[in-house]
């Protein structure tokens, strides 16, 4: 249903923590100007474990109103409680969004079969198409494959964003779960080998520093030319592992400050990038020719 490079918006933030909507305007214009193929909003990168529930559906809606369908708009929704996982999933089908990103619920540690019923009943109560996420290093839960086969087979779950960070997994996914969801990588660092094994795109941090060349790699190996890919991804090895040289969306948000597209502004607990890493991230922008 949605492929190739889908960014993950951070929500620009004014130096007091208040949204700057200026900022999220222009940054659209920049993925729509670079030819981003999805705009993922208010998702971890995005900050949405700081955002109310209320500034959540605000910023939903505020990107589904200037992206005004030229590409896909999916929101994140996910929560550790079901209940205010339906109350975002169906707040941001209201706002315009094509569809929701649900990470599986962190801190409670679910088992499986709480997992399953979990987005179960999500799916049954909203009907908007819903993309699984999986993220155990960030969540400490980790959904595993006959976990995901089994609700591949509700009718409105259609992908999963899985960031585990191992390719076998991604082809245990893809083998148990054949065409009746998509695949998306998680990591960056791994999107090209994710969709040589048959994913359909990544969900990117780094699309939000360099969205042309990660529209640019996920076209080529879509289509099969990994050879090409490969050459282009080279610029951007040093720019996937330096934007987790601290917590996402630390130096995301730092390096687009560098660019020049937002301001300074990020809700504690997370704060300012650390001196000692700037130059690191600053050489890695170079390299992709993002500076």
């Amino acid at each position: 249903m949605f492929h190739g490079s889908m960014v993950a918006l951070v929500t620009p933030m004014h130096e007091d923590g208040a949204l700057d909507y200026a900022s999220m305007e222009q940054l659209i214009d920049f993925h729509m100007q670079a030819g981003t193929d999805a705009i993922v909003t208010v998702g971890t990168t995005g900050e949405s474990a700081t955002l109310s529930e209320k500034e959540h559906c605000q910023v939903v809606r505020f990107v589904a109103e200037k992206v005004n369908g030229r590409v896909p708009v999916i929101a994140g929704t996910g929560s550790n409680s079901t209940m205010e996982a339906i109350t975002l999933t169906r707040c941001a089908m209201e706002a315009g969004a094509d569809a929701c990103l649900l990470v599986t619920p962190y801190y409670n540690k679910p088992t499986q079969h709480g997992l399953i019923a979990h987005h179960k009943k999500i799916a049954e109560a909203v009907a908007i198409p819903q993309i699984l996420y999986n993220v155990p290093g960030r969540v400490a839960c980790d959904m595993l494959p006959e976990t995901v086969e089994q609700l591949s087979h509700v009718a409105n779950i259609v992908a999963i964003k899985e960031a585990s960070g191992s390719v076998d997994r991604v082809k245990q996914i893809i083998d148990c779960c054949g065409d009746r969801i998509d695949l998306y990588s998680g990591d960056d660092a791994l999107a090209l080998a994710v969709m040589e094994a048959g994913g359909k795109g990544v969900i990117s941090v780094t699309a939000n520093v360099a969205p042309r060349l990660m529209h640019e790699i996920s076209s080529l190996a879509l289509q099969g030319m990994f050879t090409k890919a490969r050459v282009l991804n080279e610029k951007l090895t040093a720019l996937h592992e330096q934007l987790f040289c601290e917590a996402n969306p630390i130096p995301v948000k730092w390096a687009l400050q560098e660019m020049g597209l937002i301001g300074p502004g990020i809700r504690l607990p997370l704060t300012v990038l650390s001196e000692g890493y700037q130059e690191s991230v600053r050489d890695a922008m170079r390299q992709a020719d993002a500076l």
